[in-house]
Parts: structure tokens; sequence; C-alpha cells
């Protein structure tokens, strides 16, 4: 006999995620078959409202199918119970972001409203020490320059500190989320290769191929291939750059190959967050209901792209409150960044795994 022990806490935080109770759930299976992502072999939602009603959080935790929904809002729209498993399955998302993350109270800090003060003070302290440090937390005369206000060596070295502190912190995550993976699995497939197979995850992530089976949100697809590649080639404009400035002068030209880069990023960014906030204000057909983890990873990404163009603009103009705009912009980035595993932005690191992981053991 096995004993079930439902955990109480689990079911009243997907409760009120999403607004609905898992107990009007009837396992009619419609989720299931309206789903173009689900495989014919145990398909998902259905069994996941089965295990989350029940509060079987551990059993989730190493559930790959959570990772393989894209909530295109499809089972949502025809759940003749309005439980809305798409929103169910993005809570249990929710919850694996906290539940893996390394070191833990980084994923408890941002997690409430409560912490946010918290959130936003420590980079505003570490910013600060640079600058002390630094020498220069006097705002400079003449025209701007941020390279003297935050000279670029205190600057990429501290970030670069920094950014090995949350690859320590993905690595734990990553391999206590890879073994949860495994003890829930039936094994690894004989004929597995699994090189290939994250070769092939991978390509299919880059081009957002799943987004495009989506039919009752088709804005989906533009929306986050916009801000996934606006992110990408702000990274690589980011990397360019800092490489660049040890070889030539600072500030580049408004034309100089890595400005015009880094704007077109930046632009894909920008128009890819509105995209998705216009959705989800104008659009009430599938009454989903956003948590404040979606709210707070859309609002900052809206923040880094208007900053960041309002960061180049004032240089441009020699606005006096340059370097006001520049110190906001870096704090927003260390959010987007450095919180980056703790945060609904990790779901690029955990969802790749996790299909990789389902092929590879022939899910």
């Amino acid at each position: 006999m096995k004993i079930i022990k439902p955990d109480i806490a689990f079911i009243n935080e997907i409760n009120r995620d999403t607004g609905f109770s898992l107990k009007s759930c009837m396992q009619c299976g419609t989720c299931s078959v309206v789903c173009d992502l689900s495989p014919k072999n145990k398909p998902f939602p259905r069994k996941e409202m089965f295990w989350a009603s029940w509060g079987l959080k551990e059993k989730l935790m190493g559930d790959p199918d959570i990772w393989l929904c894209h909530q295109c809002g499809d089972c949502t729209t025809y759940c003749p119970r309005g439980v809305k498993p798409g929103d169910v399955l993005s809570s249990i998302r929710k919850i694996c972001y906290y539940h893996y993350a390394k070191p833990k109270f980084l994923g408890t800090i941002l997690k409430k409203p409560a912490y946010l003060p918290f959130v936003f003070a420590v980079p505003v302290l570490f910013l600060l020490l640079v600058l002390f440090f630094a020498g220069t937390y006097i705002i400079p005369e003449g025209d701007i320059n941020y390279s003297t206000f935050l000279p670029h060596k205190y600057l990429n070295t501290s970030f670069s500190v920094l950014l090995l502190f949350v690859l320590w912190g993905v690595i734990l995550s990553v391999r206590s989320f890879w073994n949860a993976l495994d003890k829930h699995s039936s094994g690894i497939d004989k004929k597995s290769n699994l090189f290939k197979i994250s070769i092939s995850v991978i390509k299919e992530i880059l081009i957002h191929e799943n987004f495009k089976k989506c039919t009752t949100q088709k804005f989906r697809y533009p929306a986050h291939f916009l801000i996934f590649w606006g992110f990408m080639l702000l990274i690589l404009t980011t990397i360019l750059a800092i490489v660049n400035v040890l070889f030539f002068e600072y500030p580049f030209s408004i034309w100089h190959p890595f400005k015009v880069l880094g704007n077109i990023a930046g632009i894909m960014f920008l128009a890819g967050c509105c995209l998705v906030i216009f959705q989800r204000i104008t659009n009430r057909k599938n009454n989903s209901i956003y948590t404040y983890t979606d709210w707070m990873f859309l609002i900052s990404i809206l923040i880094i792209s208007i900053s960041g163009f309002l960061t180049e603009f004032a240089r441009l103009g020699n606005w006096r409150l340059a370097y006001h705009i520049y110190f906001f912009h870096l704090i927003f980035t260390w959010i987007l960044i450095i919180y980056l595993p703790y945060t609904k932005f990790s779901h690029i690191i955990y969802r790749t795994l996790a299909t990789i992981h389902a092929r590879y053991t022939g899910r």
C-alpha cells in the first residue's frame, strides 16, 4: 500500500495563481486532446491536473511535460469546466523556479512583492560600491561620457565576478533539476544520442517552431520570437562592446556596427514586450490570470528597453540627467541578468533541458 501525502500549501498556491479550484477538474481529457504538443503516449496536461489536485508536488517538480507546454491557451479555451490547465502548468513552472533556486534565499526574495524593496536595494548598493571604489561618485563635468562616471574596468570586472556567481547557481540548479527528471523517468532510450538530440532541440528553440502550433493565441509566436532574439542579440552586442573597449576608444559612434546591432536588438526586445503586454490587457478570450512573477519579468524587460534607449539619447543630447538615467538602467540590467536563474527568465534553461531529457529518455 502506498500512502499519498498531499502538499496542501502547493494546492493552495496553484489555486491562488489560477483563480480557480483544482477540484473542479473532472478529468475529461479535453485538454490533452486539443493540445498539438501533447504526445500520444501519456499525454499532458490531464495527468498533471490530476497530480496537482492531489498535491503531488515532488512528482510534478520532476515532470518534463510541464515544460513541453508553451501555454498557448488551447486547452484553457476548450476546457468545459473553465479550470485553465495552461495556467495550472504555468503556476507549477513558477514554483519550479523557486524550488530549484540556488542559493535558496534569492528564490525566496523574488517570489513575493513584499521583498521588492530588497530586490532593488541590492543592485543599488552594489553600484554605489563600484562608484566608491572607482572614486567617481561625483557627476563629471563636460560632455557625457559614461566611462568617466563608471569606468569600464570597475564595472565590467565587478559584473563578471557576479556572473560567475550566477553561473555557479545555475549549475547547482540544473544538476538538481536533471536528477529530478532522471528520478521520474523510465530510463534512457538506448537509441538516443544526447548530442544530436540537444542540437535538434536548440534548433527548434531558436526558430520557435512549437509556438507556431498554438492556435488560440497566435500572437505568442512573434512576441516570444522578438523577445528571445532581441535578448540574445543584446547579450552578443554587450560582449562584443566589452571586448572592443579593450582596444578602441569609447564612446562608439551612433553608426558603429555594434551600436546599430544593439539598437536593432533593443527595438526587437521592446516590440516583443509591448506586444505581450498589449495582448494581456486587451484580450480576455482565455481569461488567464498572470502572476506577480509574470508581470515582474515583463515590466523589467519594458523598463530596461526604454531606459536603454534613453541612456543613448541622453549621451547624444548631453542631457543633464544622463548619468542618473544610466545608473537607473544598470539597476534593471542587474535585475534582468543577475536574477535570471530565479525569475521567469529561467524557463529558457529549464524548458531546454526538459525537452532534451524527454527525447533522450524516449519520452
